[in-house]
């Protein structure tokens, strides 16, 4: 099972992974910000995700597109009509609630009074702001809900400058923003977030046989990045539950310490999105197969990941408690490719002589792995605090590394030691630090 959830959180803001938003004027609900070793936790799982989706394949690029877009692209992807929620609100304390994540729908959750929700009515989930120095709802923009329909419209932009021919995809990380009526859970589910997602592009007769390809590449990703394969499940959407694009839908869940919860959804688009934004914009977007001389929209299969959720789960799946030597240690047990620290560089002294020997080893490794240096308190206080952050190796430094010039290095897993000499340092690190 998982860890407990405000254990997880205590942790988070007890070592730097997360902080309240503007802690210092009391916070804002539902914001947060990703202190040092969250910000890395973060950018390495966003990292593995490029890596995967992009830099290891030569039928996916990559793009970054803009938060704010014309409005007319919300207008015929749907959103400006259809993405809402539907909202009650409580007659007595005055809380409000998305209706269809209600237990019972006939009593309030916070102050427990019966049929006191008004009507629900739909509220629509995007940011509305305006360009410009006049307020008026002709200059009216939206902050973007999803990253995704920026591919859409570069779609021939890509396809133009890169010649790719079908199949191929489109990927992107970057900001969102969804006015959620109930945001909470701590990161999982905040107004403004991270997502990875990437439009894969095919000829409609194959779309069936790749939808089935990226629901296991997507399983193999969590997996191979260390996730407890039990804590995983993909779910099939039910026929009422699909989007009005969709045609097959499945979740990524993971089983969080409130219960399972989407992590990812794969979805089979269709050419929806390329036909709305053909009509709207007046230009033609269907691909011309030179092989064929066939012309058609492209069916369009989507692995849409939330950034932020996914790397709070794998903090939860790596978190541990174990027993050594009649104490607790706290260990986060992230693949080394996903630790913020690779290695903690201690010296066994703060004396002068082995400081430096230090700073010489830390410059050996800082250009290679982000490090950490760390001199205060016991060398054993150390190693717990550095298996608590998910360092995957640490190196000391000691009286005897004067004479020999050798350090020991700890494994976090096992907590052997090696005792090796400097010069080999790199070479040992490098050969157990994956990409």
């Amino acid at each position: 099972m998982p860890a407990d959830f405000d254990t997880i959180v205590n942790l988070a803001k007890k070592r730097g992974f997360v902080f309240q938003s503007s802690e210092i004027y009391g916070g804002i609900r539902s914001a947060y910000d990703y202190g040092p070793l969250g910000a890395e936790l973060l950018r390495n799982v966003k990292d593995q995700w490029w890596r995967s989706m992009v830099q290891l394949r030569d039928d996916v690029v990559g793009i970054d597109s803009a938060v704010i877009q014309s409005p007319k692209v919300w207008v015929a992807s749907g959103h400006l009509a259809s993405f809402s929620d539907p909202l009650v609100e409580c007659r007595e304390c005055h809380n409000r609630f998305r209706l269809d994540k209600l237990e019972n729908q006939g009593q309030c959750p916070s102050c427990g009074s019966k049929d006191s929700f008004t009507e629900p009515r739909e509220f629509n989930l995007m940011f509305r702001t305006h360009m410009g120095p006049v307020e008026s709802d002709d200059n009216a923009v939206y902050l973007r809900p999803e990253t995704a329909q920026g591919i859409f419209i570069n779609f021939e932009n890509v396809r133009r400058t890169v010649r790719k021919r079908l199949p191929f995809g489109i990927a992107q990380v970057g900001k969102s923003f969804r006015n959620e009526i109930t945001p909470g859970q701590f990161v999982f589910r905040t107004r403004e977030f991270e997502q990875m997602e990437m439009e894969f592009f095919c000829h409609p007769d194959d779309a069936d046989e790749w939808f089935r390809y990226w629901i296991t590449e997507r399983r193999n990703w969590y997996i191979d990045l260390g996730m407890t394969e039990e804590n995983l499940q993909f779910r099939e959407h039910e026929q009422d539950e699909l989007s009005h694009y969709s045609s097959g839908t499945y979740d990524v869940d993971y089983r969080f310490p409130w219960g399972w919860d989407e992590l990812e959804g794969i979805a089979n688009r269709t050419d929806f999105d390329l036909k709305a934004h053909a009509e709207y914009s007046g230009e033609d977007l269907t691909y011309f197969d030179p092989a064929t001389e066939e012309r058609f929209y492209p069916y369009v299969i989507e692995p849409a990941a939330g950034a932020t959720r996914t790397t709070f789960a794998f903090l939860i799946d790596a978190y541990r408690e174990e027993e050594v030597r009649g104490e607790q240690r706290t260990v986060l047990k992230l693949d080394p490719r996903l630790s913020p620290v690779k290695v903690a560089v201690l010296p066994l002294s703060k004396k002068d002589d082995l400081v430096a020997v230090t700073d010489r080893v830390a410059d050996q490794l800082r250009g290679r792995w982000m490090i950490e240096v760390d001199v205060t308190q016991s060398i054993g206080r150390r190693y717990r605090r550095q298996d608590e952050i998910g360092t995957p190796y640490a190196v000391t430094v000691d009286f005897d590394t004067l004479d020999d010039h050798q350090v020991t290095i700890r494994d976090r897993d096992t907590m052997a030691q090696d005792r090796i000499p400097i010069e080999n340092l790199v070479t040992y690190l490098a050969e157990r630090l994956p990409v």
